[in-house]
């Protein structure tokens, strides 16, 4: 807009414009009573204006009378803003209209809505699935980056708790760091997108997608990458295709497109894939050793319910999409690889040749400060200038001339004014210093590709199909729970596995209500010093976190269940050395690993990274895709493709593809991963010669833990009123802890397998089941009350011996005959509906004499009773059968979980006899007690 304002940036004085004499300056005063344009005329003025189509126009005639000469005088200043086009107020673009379309995807359809919220962002779309509703933002800057080798692209995606009607944990009560899920899926949304944003475009951009609204049925992970790839397809980023995803899921020998959440628990497939309507650029899936035909069928579909979408979206893009900012891409001059190969030539071949990694990034580098120069001393580099091509300064004139005249290109309507583009000053093109270095690097990618195409040797010599060295030992950190160092070539990893209990499982903060725990995860850790390099080091990237995943879900399939094997496992993968394939590594050392700490892993797996050459005609190939095994760092640079493939002789447990290109086939794909089965065959076969070997048993310094099976009902006697009976338990026996689950399973951890015994003796006396009749011999009276004596039969377990069942005779108070601390023999009368127990010590008593004082005189003297009932144990103890005395012995030293019934003793109450172990001071109970 034009206006009177000395302040603004684009303030031009007078004495600086360059003025015709023929033509005559007009401005917009602020301080004139009239107006001298009409308001459709204040207009944004760009002195960069977008070149157009020459054009005819008439002169109107004129309307401001008097007030021109007042227009003239009234020169204050002029404001010029940047603006791309320019247009009257009344012609700007209006937000556009809200719009919906329908898209059928698998058995349903999502809604893609635009034009309704979000709308000052360059793009802005709502999708929904069911009552999963993910919105998804585009924005860009309008300055553009520094060139770079790589996209300024940045994903950002969030579950928001409202979505599901919970708020977060913690004080803030708000969403914060994010989580490990989200990084995930900003990496699934990320991936497929950048391979088909256009070289040099350098604005940065910024993808944004929320959860809105979550039904738990929906997933909303392949969702968010479909959302994105509408939003960036309607937006004005420039990109090659519009990209959509989809997960597929296997059930029941049938692949379905966007399964529910209840149908994945059934699915023996998680796959995800993400292209656009004529090929793939990304997979992620993880299954149970599917073979890899099984594979091939699941891609093809997805690729199909792909394709679907993607040509809805180009309908929506027609209807509601925004031009593409193709005048923002710039690219290095066409000329500066002529020059950049001239010099590097031979010696850019020679350091390519170089086998090892640092001494050949080195020479590159060397060779790349050489070329800039040699650049620069022929007066082709500038680093104190911006490479520009000639700039224009508008020239505001005024044509008094009424007859029909042209604007050509490059020159700017505005009415009265004539803006015409005049050259600032003729000045030499120069080449940018980043320009130099992309140029070299794209040029040293095409010297590597060619000589792979053309000799059929890599960088260090090997072919296509080999794979580098390999060599592995295991249990070289003594006091970890297991151990093993990876090596294959210059890619190293050490792996470390830790046992714990529940308490070191990974607890996962997700939308769902339930609290989920994981009992196996795995972190992957890539320190700069694995390269030689000097970097960040702290909380793990969005790489190390997805890295650390792929290895995770590759490994998970050979894990034994938690009912097998009760242990949470910890893997630990620090990458101690990296040249392509570190995650691959950390599968292979990962195994190793859990093999050496003595879990009953089902079977071995090994991972490889893929690579790909695409156009090998460029290189005098025949056009066929070269694929090649392991690939390096700089293959992975260089190369169109990065799949990764960890599994076992005969399937594939995990799965990971990403395209650098425009994306690769089926035929393509096949090729692919039968070439990685080959050569996880190899690798599998050079672990199987690790030395020293796995020790394939569970470290002594790793916890033990114990399961026990109770009854359901019984586990409250366990842990007591708010937990104070079961951590009496941990503090008399010095176990770690003690896990009680509702459906009677108690998992039992300790240090040592003497404190386990004596834990478990307690729990399983604690949890008996007596009978009516059994008897109990050697309890301790706990307390006495008026009404009698509490005895406890078992640790934990009391029960009442009325004040008549202490004696034959009658008592006044139960101190004459028993005192706290004394031990009696009771036997079992009675169980009432609350389960609590009715004991006599009457009914052991031997049958009283008539001959003997009456029971007054008895009770006065207690010392005589004393002795009779010492004579009556002594008559049981020689009627103890031998089958008692085993019973006893196997019960205190036996590992099992349970007392086992004696079918053999008698059923009279007579012989159910129990002797106690003095030496662990717990009662036993015969062969007729039960353990729930």
């Amino acid at each position: 807009m034009l206006a009177a304002n000395p302040n603004s940036s684009f303030y031009i004085p007078l004495s600086q414009l360059n003025l015709s004499s023929s033509k005559k300056l007009k401005f917009l005063s602020n301080i004139s009573p009239f107006k001298c344009f009409p308001s459709s005329r204040i207009s944004h003025l760009s002195p960069n204006a977008v070149p157009r189509i020459p054009r005819t126009r008439k002169r109107r005639p004129r309307s401001c009378g008097n007030s021109r000469n007042l227009c003239r005088k009234s020169v204050i200043g002029a404001s010029l803003a940047a603006e791309p086009d320019i247009q009257s107020e009344d012609a700007l673009p209006h937000p556009s209209a809200p719009y919906s379309i329908k898209i059928p995807v698998g058995d349903r359809h999502i809604f893609v809505e635009t034009g309704h919220i979000g709308r000052q962002a360059s793009g802005a779309v709502t999708v929904t699935d069911g009552e999963t509703v993910i919105y998804t933002t585009v924005c860009l800057s309008d300055v553009p980056s520094e060139p770079s080798d790589f996209f300024p692209l940045s994903v950002h995606y969030q579950e928001r708790f409202s979505a599901a009607g919970r708020t977060s944990g913690g004080f803030f009560k708000r969403e914060g760091k994010t989580k490990d899920h989200e990084v995930l899926i900003c990496r699934l949304i990320d991936r497929p997108i950048r391979p088909t944003m256009l070289k040099g475009f350098y604005h940065e951009t910024q993808i944004l997608s929320w959860v809105l609204s979550y039904d738990g049925i929906h997933p909303p992970d392949s969702l968010a990458v479909t959302a994105a790839g509408i939003t960036v397809a309607l937006s004005e980023v420039p990109n090659s295709e519009s990209i959509a995803g989809v997960r597929i899921g296997l059930i029941n020998d049938k692949f379905v497109v966007n399964p529910t959440t209840k149908e994945m628990e059934d699915s023996i497939l998680d796959l995800l894939v993400a292209g656009t309507d004529s090929a793939i650029l990304m997979i992620e899936g993880y299954c149970d050793f599917l073979p890899e035909e099984k594979l091939l069928q699941a891609v093809e579909v997805g690729q199909n319910a792909v394709r679907a979408i993607c040509m809805e979206v180009e309908s929506l893009v027609k209807k509601c999409g925004k031009p593409k900012m193709l005048d923002a891409i710039r690219l290095p001059p066409p000329e500066l690889y002529r020059h950049v190969e001239e010099i590097a030539g031979d010696e850019l071949v020679e350091a390519l040749q170089i086998k090892h990694k640092i001494p050949r990034r080195k020479a590159l580098s060397s060779l790349e400060a050489k070329v800039l120069t040699i650049l620069t001393e022929e007066g082709f580099v500038s680093k104190n200038e911006t490479p520009f091509t000639p700039e224009v300064l508008p020239d505001i004139l005024e044509d008094e001339e009424e007859d029909e005249e042209v604007v050509v290109d490059g020159e700017v309507d505005e009415g009265d004014f004539h803006i015409k583009p005049v050259q600032k000053k003729p000045t030499a093109l120069f080449f940018s210093e980043v320009d130099v270095k992309l140029v070299f690097k794209e040029v040293s990618s095409k010297f590597l590709r060619r000589r792979i195409v053309e000799d059929g040797k890599r960088s260090d010599g090997r072919t296509p199909e080999e794979l580098r060295s390999i060599n592995s030992r295991c249990g070289l950190l003594p006091r970890a729970h297991g151990s093993a160092l990876f090596t294959r070539g210059e890619t190293q990893s050490l792996a470390v596995v830790t046992l714990g209990d529940k308490k070191m499982a990974q607890r996962i903060d997700n939308l769902v209500d339930d609290d989920e725990f994981k009992r196996f995860y795995l972190q992957y850790s890539f320190p700069p010093s694995c390269v030689g390099e000097v970097g960040r080091a702290g909380a793990p990237s969005r790489r190390e976190i997805g890295h650390g995943m792929l290895a995770e879900r590759a490994l998970q399939p050979i894990l034994p269940s938690e009912d097998g094997f009760p242990y949470t496992i910890r893997v630990e993968s620090t990458i101690t050395e990296s040249n392509g394939s570190s995650s691959m590594a950390s599968v292979c050392g990962g195994c190793l690993a859990l093999q050496d700490a003595g879990v009953p892993v089902k079977d071995s797996i090994a991972g490889i990274a893929m690579g790909m050459v695409l156009d090998t005609k460029e290189f005098g190939g025949d056009g066929t895709p070269l694929i090649l095994s392991d690939i390096t760092g700089g293959e992975d640079a260089s190369g169109d493709m990065d799949f990764k493939v960890a599994g076992n002789d005969d399937g594939v447990t995990a799965f990971q593809m990403d395209i650098k290109v425009g994306g690769i086939t089926l035929p393509v794909m096949r090729q692919a991963l039968l070439q990685a089965k080959e050569g996880r065959k190899h690798i599998l076969a050079e672990m199987s010669k690790c030395f020293p070997p796995p020790m394939k048993s569970i470290s002594k310094y790793a916890p033990i833990i114990h399961v026990m099976k109770v009854k359901a009902d019984k586990i409250n006697l366990i842990i007591g009123s708010g937990g104070k009976k079961v951590k009496s338990i941990i503090e008399e026996t010095g176990v770690e802890s003690i896990e009680a689950q509702d459906d009677g399973i108690v998992k039992i951890t300790a240090r040592d397998l003497s404190s386990l015994e004596k834990s478990k003796a307690i729990i399983s006396n604690l949890t008996m089941v007596p009978s009516v009749g059994e008897i109990f011999r050697n309890c301790e009276i706990k307390s006495i009350a008026p009404y009698g004596a509490f005895v406890e039969i078992s640790p934990g377990r009391e029960g009442l011996c009325h004040i008549s069942e202490l004696s034959a005779s009658w008592l006044a108070k139960a101190e004459d005959v028993v005192k706290v601390g004394d031990r009696v023999d009771v036997k079992l009368i009675e169980i009432n509906e609350k389960g609590q127990l009715r004991l006599s010590r009457r009914a052991l008593l031997p049958e009283p004499n008539p001959e003997k004082p009456s029971a007054k005189q008895s009770s006065g003297n207690p010392t005589r009773e004393s002795a009779d009932t010492q004579k009556a144990n002594e008559k049981v103890k020689q009627k103890k059968s031998p089958l008692a005395d085993k019973f006893v012995k196997r019960l205190v030293t036996s590992g099992k979980d349970a007392i086992e019934t004696d079918k053999n003793t008698p059923e009279k109450a007579s012989n159910k006899q129990v002797n106690a172990s003095k030496k662990s001071e717990s009662a036993v109970v015969n062969g007729d007690a039960k353990v729930g």
